[in-house]
């Protein structure tokens, strides 16, 4: 049996991983990358430059006998089960869709033209750049989801004579988390110096300034956009919704932020990495019990289910952290400390030990 992963993120390796060890069948992972990228540290490259190589993890490393093919898919065809690429086609008996979600620019005029996301290690490459162009100068930050929180939170302690400005369109920061976590990490944002503003909603972007619904203009140096996300090219945008089985059709699964989740308990599961790993895990089981029975009509084996009950949350601020974990909200050494063995424990599980002795060492140095 053929099992082809498409997607190295968080949800695919994840997923490769289980496969690896759980069984004898044969396992693909298809990627235009020829690495695994930890998202969620992406940020800190803007500051720190050399955690490039910590964060960025070959495929070839991390697997003993999956298949990697470093190929841009272009068609995933479910009716003759083949994933097409730009080198080729490969058939499938499975396959799990963990491509991820790309950024949404929600066709606000010029966002997108002059705007810089942070996808990539290119991004955060850009986003240094454009501020070391302009010392102590003004850079604007648009959508205040963790992702935004940590890119405004590193410009901050990057330059510190710069004006940091975190918008939007929300009430709050961190929308559709704990008041109690969104009052923290306000006051971790203003005391490094982020001008939080927030019920600012982006209506178009030029060369040098945004301008707001409410007719506001705010001119900017640095503009970096992490205002939400889209599914991937593979399903044109959109991210498809499944239930708790993960599943789109008896031979396809949709794992990760590539699809809008709703769990067991009929909760729509947020769109991160903690809830990726944890659904990878869920398919590797099902898959796992599906590998043993060639009908795949509906009849076979019972496949797992995703429930999401989040122990917490985690988000950087430049040098500092915030954490939740369950009612508590935690700041300074203890949220950096455990934010770092989150993040060690990550790298650990997909085999990439050194990586995860780097990433504390870099991640707890930071705060002394």
């Amino acid at each position: 049996m053929r099992i082809v992963v498409c997607g190295a993120g968080y949800a695919g390796v994840t997923l490769a991983k289980q496969l690896e060890r759980a069984h004898e069948s044969e396992i693909v992972l298809v990627d235009q990358h020829p690495y695994h990228l930890i998202q969620h540290e992406l940020h800190r490259v803007i500051r720190k430059p050399e955690l490039a190589d910590v964060i960025s993890l070959p495929l070839d490393s991390l697997f003993d006998r999956v298949d990697v093919r470093v190929e841009r898919i272009e068609e995933i065809d479910r009716e003759e089960r083949v994933v097409r690429t730009d080198d080729g086609a490969i058939d499938y008996d499975y396959v799990a869709i963990c491509l991820g979600a790309e950024t949404n620019y929600y066709d606000l005029s010029g966002v997108e033209t002059h705007s810089i996301p942070l996808k990539r290690l290119a991004h955060a490459e850009r986003i240094r750049d454009a501020i070391d162009s302009h010392p102590s100068g003004r850079a604007v930050v648009g959508g205040a989801g963790l992702s935004g929180v940590q890119v405004a939170g590193e410009l901050a302690a990057l330059d510190p004579e710069a004006r940091i400005t975190l918008i939007e369109q929300f009430d709050a920061v961190a929308p559709n988390f704990p008041p109690n976590f969104q009052a923290a990490v306000t006051d971790e944002l203003e005391e490094t110096g982020v001008e939080v503003r927030t019920g600012t909603t982006v209506e178009r972007a030029t060369g040098g300034a945004i301008e707001t619904v409410a007719g506001e203009r705010l001119t900017y140096d640095t503009f970096v956009w992490t205002g939400g996300i889209r599914g991937p090219a593979t399903f044109k945008g959109e991210r498809p919704a499944v239930r708790s089985d993960l599943r789109l059709d008896s031979r396809t699964f949709v794992v990760g932020d590539a699809a809008r989740v709703i769990d067991n308990d009929g909760k729509a599961v947020p769109a991160s990495a903690q809830a990726a790993i944890r659904e990878a895990r869920v398919v590797a089981k099902s898959l796992t019990a599906l590998a043993g029975d060639d009908s795949a009509t509906g009849f076979g084996p019972r496949t797992e289910r995703f429930a999401f009950d989040s122990p917490g949350w985690l988000v950087s601020v430049g040098d500092g952290a915030v954490a939740q974990v369950g009612p508590t909200v935690l700041r300074g050494k203890s949220a950096l400390a455990l934010k770092a063995s989150v993040g060690a424990g990550y790298l650990s599980s997909i085999g990439a030990v050194r990586n995860a002795v780097d990433l504390v060492n870099e991640e707890l140095g930071s705060s002394v």
